[in-house]
């Protein structure tokens, strides 16, 4: 049944893909988008050239609805020993593809010129991880013709999204691949100096059925979408029950021949367990869920050392690109959320057509 939120932006299914910054495509948005959904790119990583590029690209292949995610952080600055620190740590890692890790060009794409490609863009929906917009910046793409949407993975969150005018909230549970998109500290309203410390994600880390319905309860005029372990139609059913107005699949699209990545991390996916995700700091310096592999173990004691992201992800970015050209599974960062071993490889159209009618099934 159509919701508001569905309704809004002319879609005849309740399914976002989930932006998966590294791993998503133009044609898996383009295909999640022309079979009734709506296909979403992931630009936390993407410079503002290749924002409007891959944009322009969605729009050469579909005519239909799309959106565009943004890592909302500022560019750090972090200290000479804690870089060494770092590099010292991973040094032995990239010493097994004979390199030597060294400091990075940059640490992250600028925010506010990602966020000037992002309204020039005009994609019909602009959502948000890591942070939190100003009102006048969610004023401003609504004025582009975008919704906002945020990602909360607390009530606290959910509501400060609502404050700045956010048109609806993603409630990301703990079930979700890839990182967490946490932003304040429990019990606080506003983002404090430095981010969230290890122990604030603790906290947050709320399973996805709790998480949507106390959003629900605590917006009653602001649609809710569910992310987090949803893979099946029955999936999309009981977050639907629960008053979600759309769900939002990420590992669920990353199988399928669409998506961007690379052998190596699609055999894992297709191997992994229902036990096999926990989340870590290692790779990127903020906690994200993915397939546990050799690195994750080795550092294991070093999880609340890593400096924060970005610093982190920059560091390890070049070996992780040595293991996906090796691949060497036990180098990478396998996100991938609690549901991975229900993993279906159907091209994007296929998967959306086999969701469409399990939901009808288990709706009926």
């Amino acid at each position: 049944m159509p919701s508001p939120f569905t309704t809004r932006l002319g879609l005849a299914l309740p399914i976002i893909q989930g932006p998966m910054t590294g791993s998503d495509t133009p044609a898996l948005a383009a295909a999640v988008s022309q079979a009734g959904g709506l296909g979403m790119l992931g630009c936390g990583m993407r410079s503002p050239a290749a924002m409007a590029e891959a944009a322009a690209e969605v729009r050469r292949r579909t005519d239909r609805p799309f959106g565009m995610n943004l890592f909302v952080q500022a560019t750090p600055s972090p200290d000479e020993a804690t870089v060494q620190a770092a590099l010292q740590r991973l040094a032995p890692f990239y010493a097994e593809f004979g390199l030597v890790p060294e400091r990075p060009a940059q640490w992250c794409e600028d925010f506010g010129a990602q966020f000037e490609a992002l309204v020039a863009a005009r994609p019909a929906v602009s959502s948000f991880t890591f942070g939190i917009l100003s009102a006048a910046q969610v004023a401003r793409l609504q004025s582009a013709g975008s919704t906002v949407i945020g990602t909360a993975t607390t009530v606290a969150e959910a509501r400060a999204w609502a404050a700045v005018g956010a048109d609806a909230v993603c409630a990301s549970g703990m079930e979700s691949g890839g990182h967490r998109g946490t932003f304040l500290s429990p019990g606080h309203d506003v983002p404090a100096p430095g981010g969230p410390s290890v122990d604030d994600f603790e906290a947050s880390m709320l399973g996805t059925l709790t998480l949507v319905r106390q959003c629900v309860d605590a917006l009653p005029s602001i649609p809710v979408i569910a992310a987090g372990g949803i893979m099946d139609g029955r999936g999309i059913a009981g977050a639907l029950a629960l008053g979600a107005q759309a769900v939002q699949m990420g590992t669920a699209f990353l199988t399928c021949p669409e998506s961007g990545i690379g052998p190596t991390y699609r055999q894992a996916l297709t191997q992994a367990g229902p036990t096999d995700t926990r989340t870590t700091r290692i790779f990127s310096g903020r906690p994200a869920r993915g397939i546990v592999n050799s690195m994750m173990d080795a550092l294991r004691a070093d999880e609340r050392s890593v400096p924060p992201y970005p610093v982190q992800n920059a560091l390890t970015g070049a070996l992780r690109r040595a293991a996906t050209q090796a691949g060497r599974a036990d180098h990478l960062s396998l996100w991938a959320g609690q549901g991975v071993a229900q993993v279906r490889p159907l091209p994007a159209a296929e998967l959306m057509a086999v969701l469409a009618q399990e939901l009808q099934t288990a709706t009926a």
